[in-house]
């Protein structure tokens, strides 16, 4: 009789989470309220993502932040706003009030969210009489209703004259259920479906043997993921805004006004753009605030899910050392990278400052050699058109594929001029190479004891797959494969 296994069983594989119809027009909710009564909780809950940052400080969400949700069997955009403030609007409250009350004007349903713990306050009145003013349809939540005590102060929102309010808790997840079921009630009728086209069908995607022509580049559909990246102040912010043509994101003097990762889309010429703002990256030894640390944290995760990277600097300031290790943590996780200068119009000399850049990058980043750099003005709009273009450019390298053909004439005559050198006495053997995946380029050397081959070599070879075939500015992953010898235990 076979035994049973006593082994633990394998995990089951995560579903893939539901995406909306591509290119598909949702209505959107917004979620708004003054600060510190759970509105990003809220949000992460609708979306059952955590994509918002969450703390028990007022004011965390500063930027509006976008998710989609799936509400009984319908797609909605959701939209994190910030905390509602009477400020001036000059003020970085007053900014953020801008933020949200553009957020409430091209929403088809506005989620009023009060603390039902706290009670009505003067200033939930006050802006529940100005959402009144704006003509959208407005839904009251009563958040942090638990238990019964919980329900009955919910009660009390009566008293803004928005209607019944639903009384839920975000943290604990009761009433979530009844709320997704009146959002959805309030939106506007779904759009009538429409026959869609024939949908086209790829071709194949050939094996790179060809001896001249390298299989295409087997980037997945959808948008270019493009995460903009730096240090605090060095106008990341301001470049997205310029490229959206909107005030999308809160700027101003204030270092480290971006908190959370914010993504936005856009198009250009070649298709659609998914496009990350980023917290600014300072040095590890100075991050100590826990809401820094989750910034941090957001925005390594961001980068992590880009394709390419725009570094942003403050030309004004050069590169500085903490510029050089956000390069070093792109080229870590094999991401595409563009060097932005920004804030050139303030550049004095610029031929000398031109120099001393690419003079630190040749000592300090040889391994992302060729880097591109764009210069560019974000505030005036200077030198931000060629941009795009150069992103896209750089996302063709990381794709490329080199035909095994060509590539293996290479590595012969690679050979040939350095020949692999002695470990332990033996020299190396290597026999030949392939490019087994793009994003980034990656490739495989095969050759007896060819896992010890020594840094400086591996180096040599990568310098020349970058110079002989065009890979500039993208990481390149050379890995090693030993074949074993049928005699070595005779």
């Amino acid at each position: 009789m076979a035994q049973r296994s006593r082994g633990r069983s394998e995990p089951e594989r995560p579903r893939p989470r539901p995406k909306p119809p591509v290119g598909a027009v949702l209505p959107v909710v917004a979620v708004a309220g003054r600060p510190n009564v759970g509105k990003s909780t809220l949000f992460n809950k609708l979306t059952g993502r955590r994509q918002a940052l969450v703390a028990d400080t007022p004011g965390v969400t500063r930027d509006r932040k976008e998710g989609t949700a799936l509400l009984r069997g319908r797609w909605v955009r959701v939209i994190d706003t910030a905390g509602l403030e009477e400020s001036a609007p000059e003020t970085l409250a007053g900014r953020m009030r801008a933020s949200s009350e553009s957020a409430v004007a091209g929403a088809d349903l506005v989620l009023f969210v009060v603390d039902a713990r706290a009670g009505i306050t003067p200033a939930d009145a006050h802006f529940a009489d100005w959402l009144r003013r704006q003509g959208r349809p407005v839904l009251l939540v009563a958040n942090k209703a638990e238990g019964r005590a919980g329900a009955d102060a919910a009660m009390d929102a009566y008293s803004l004259g928005l209607g019944s309010p639903v009384a839920i808790s975000a943290e604990h997840g009761e009433g979530i259920a009844d709320l997704m079921g009146e959002i959805t009630d309030r939106l506007p009728p779904e759009p009538e479906a429409v026959e869609p086209e024939e949908a086209e069908v790829l071709a194949p995607v050939p094996d790179a043997t060809d001896d001249e022509t390298p299989a295409p580049d087997d980037r997945p559909p959808g948008p270019l993921r493009l995460a903009i990246v730096g240090r605090p102040n060095a106008g990341k912010s301001t470049l997205l805004n310029r490229l959206l043509g909107e005030e999308r994101m809160i700027t101003g003097p204030e270092p480290g006004l971006t908190r959370d990762s914010i993504a936005v889309q856009l198009s250009d010429a070649e298709g659609p753009i998914e496009l990350v703002d980023t917290a600014g990256l300072r040095r590890k030894a100075r991050i100590e605030a826990p809401l820094e640390k989750m910034s941090v944290s957001a925005s390594i995760e961001a980068l992590k899910m880009a394709e390419v990277a725009v570094l942003v600097i403050d030309a004004t300031e050069g590169v500085h050392e903490q510029d050089l290790q956000i390069a070093r943590l792109i080229e870590r996780e094999g991401r595409g990278c563009i060097l932005v200068l920004n804030k050139w119009d303030a550049v004095e000399d610029r031929s000398v400052t031109r120099q001393a850049v690419a003079d630190r990058l040749e000592t300090s980043l040889a391994q992302m050699k060729g880097i591109p750099v764009v210069t560019i003005s974000a505030m005036t709009g200077a030198g931000v058109e060629r941009l795009l273009p150069a992103v896209r450019k750089l996302l063709a390298v990381w794709n490329r594929r080199v035909a095994t053909g060509a590539l293996n004439r290479w590595f012969e005559a690679a050979l040939e001029r350095h020949a692999p050198p002695l470990v332990d006495g033996r020299r190396l053997k290597l026999r030949y190479m392939t490019q087994v995946k793009a994003r980034p380029p990656t490739f495989l050397v095969f050759g007896t004891r060819a896992e010890q081959m020594p840094e400086d070599y591996r180096r040599y070879l990568v310098n020349g797959l970058r110079e002989s075939f065009d890979l500039p500015g993208v990481p390149i992953r050379l890995q090693c494969r030993g074949t074993r010898n049928p005699y070595a235990d005779d």
